[in-house]
């Protein structure tokens, strides 16, 4: 079980080339990874996200990417000589017309915008690609290592939750028989309050009172689906694959056996275990959101 929350930092020089690689990664109920790349390894951005999605299932992942250069055979400006010409010459035509003695110096040229220009990779590609894969790959083996612990600590959380989720449903089961005694009980005390004679078991529509009751009040059901619900959570538990959305499944309907549960009860005590179940599975269902 992993964490969708983590960082990762990979750096790698060679061949004349530093490449830093930095990874976040936050909530988020599907996979999307957002990269801010300089504008020369545009061409790497498929390969990038092909990389991050092998080893990312869900989250928002944002990397940044930057090229430093160490050699300088790669540092080679391209300039527009042509532009720098049109602008000499339309500065010195202005220079006649105003009557001016300046000339045109390098110094003017220079402010030129678009001057020196990068049109085409200083790097190829082919040169870049292992460099910029070895470093996402050690930021990417940090982020996941990071998410890894993480999700220890959700997995431990998670189980906790299940735990008193099951002792709570034991309960329940427990007390369940002595709801429809109680409603016996309490049939007859009325009975005889009201100066009758007749027992459910010797009138039929008494009898019929407490058999339909009976069946309103019946939670064997959810109680047997609810501790379904925790063994494939221990499944879960156990898997090395994501189970996020696995998980999102289970807390809806372990919630929908619970309110279920409410709705049936009657009785004060199931009524509390209720509250108690309805409680944990909150703070499970927050928790769930973490989880890849």
């Amino acid at each position: 079980m992993k964490s969708m929350t983590g960082h990762g930092r990979g750096v790698c020089q060679r061949n004349g080339l530093r490449v830093t690689v930095e990874l976040t990664s936050v909530n988020r109920k599907q996979a999307e990874i957002n990269l801010l790349l300089p504008r020369e390894l545009d061409v790497l951005e498929g390969p990038m996200r092909d990389l991050i999605s092998r080893q990312i299932d869900r989250g928002r992942v944002q990397g940044r990417v930057s090229v430093e250069i160490l050699s300088p055979q790669w540092a080679r400006p391209r300039l527009n000589a042509a532009l720098a010409e049109g602008w000499a010459r339309e500065l010195q035509r202005l220079a006649r017309k105003l009557g001016l003695a300046e000339t045109v110096t390098l110094e003017h040229l220079l402010r030129i915008p678009g001057l020196f220009q990068s049109d085409e990779p200083l790097v190829p590609w082919e040169k870049l690609w292992p460099v910029v894969q070895a470093a996402l790959q050690q930021a990417l083996d940090r982020l996941v290592r990071m998410r890894q612990r993480e999700g220890e600590f959700l997995a431990r959380d998670l189980s906790r939750r299940i735990e008193r989720m099951r002792r709570a449903v034991a309960r329940i089961r427990a007390r369940a028989p002595r709801a429809l005694e109680r409603y016996r009980k309490q049939l007859l005390q009325r009975i005889r309050a009201a100066g009758l004679t007749q027992t459910p078991e010797s009138d039929e529509r008494l009898l019929k009172e407490v058999i339909l009751f009976a069946d309103r009040s019946d939670i064997t059901e959810e109680l047997t689906r609810l501790e379904s619900h925790f063994r494939q959570f221990d499944a879960c538990r156990r898997s090395r694959a994501p189970v996020g959305r696995t998980l999102d499944f289970l807390a809806q309907e372990m919630y929908r056996e619970i309110n279920t549960l409410g709705t049936k009860a009657n009785d004060a005590r199931i009524s509390q275990e209720v509250v108690r179940l309805k409680t944990e599975l909150e703070r499970f269902r927050e928790q769930v959101q973490n989880v890849e």
